[in-house]
């Protein structure tokens, strides 16, 4: 924990494996916390490769007062205004939909096609739609991910064996000109340069007039690297991978043991 006082302005914090428990819950010790921080002023934004439909739903009423860093930080909003999108260009969406088509033929593997204003897919087998019903409230399915009219904020791929060590070294060729990021045990992001969740950390808290080190960010993941950068306190979970432990100036608790809550109970009183 930090030595002394913190004045805390700012608190962002990814969702799964982070915030939520292990079923996928916002815990219950979260929603006092919220009451707290809003009668303070401080501003709580959810930082997710979900959707920020899904998220908004997460937090029903609660959501008008905060700040959303969604689909990676290719969208970021603030009260109930989505500020800022970054979309990939027509040409990267049906490159890599393409790629994952053939690699399926060795591999068990989905794609989301992630848009502004729907997420789209056109594999629609149960085991596949009941992963991506999780993370997208707002879902389509159509017959070619190619031809989708709508600004795409990312690719998720989805490997139902395991990403980092399966799928993304195969995408390692749109790395020169693109993110391609582990988001999860089974999801690889693709997205453009520059753009993440630390990068939508900044965009919120400069238009915010937030310091640094006003700012706590709590992850657990490889899209949270930069998140924990960004943020003044940054706290990993101890059940987070190990280039993000590293990465953040102190530890909290698992995900399963409320660690958010525990630290967050600590930082306010």
């Amino acid at each position: 924990m930090p030595e002394g006082t913190v004045d805390v302005r700012l608190v962002s914090v990814d969702m799964d494996g982070t915030l939520l428990d292990g079923d996928g819950a916002v815990p219950a010790g979260f929603w006092p916390l919220l009451d707290v921080m809003a009668e303070r002023g401080v501003v709580v934004v959810p930082a997710s490769g979900r959707q920020y439909a899904t998220l908004r739903s997460l937090f029903g009423p609660a959501a008008e007062a905060m700040g959303f860093i969604a689909e990676n930080g290719t969208l970021v909003a603030y009260r109930g205004e989505v500020l800022a999108t970054d979309t990939v260009s027509p040409e990267v969406v049906r490159d890599i939909v393409e790629a994952v088509r053939e690699l399926s033929t060795s591999r068990n593997l989905g794609v989301v096609v992630c848009g502004v204003r729907s997420a789209y897919i056109e594999r629609t087998d149960v085991p596949f739609r009941s992963e991506v019903d999780i993370y997208y409230k707002e879902l389509a399915e159509v017959d070619d991910l190619s031809a989708v009219d709508d600004g795409v904020l990312k690719l998720a791929i989805f490997d139902f064996d395991d990403a980092e060590h399966g799928a993304a070294p195969h995408f390692a060729r749109f790395r020169d000109t693109h993110q391609v990021v582990v988001s999860g045990r089974h999801w690889i992001d693709v997205m453009n340069l520059g753009v993440h969740k630390g990068s939508g950390l900044e965009r919120l808290r400069e238009l915010l007039g937030i310091e640094r080190d006003q700012c706590v960010a709590f992850g657990d993941y490889l899209n949270d690297l930069e998140l924990v950068k960004a943020a003044g306190h940054s706290f990993a979970m101890a059940n987070g991978h190990p280039d993000v432990l590293a990465a953040a100036r102190y530890v909290a608790p698992s995900n399963t043991e409320n660690g958010v809550v525990s630290v967050l109970e600590r930082l306010l009183t």
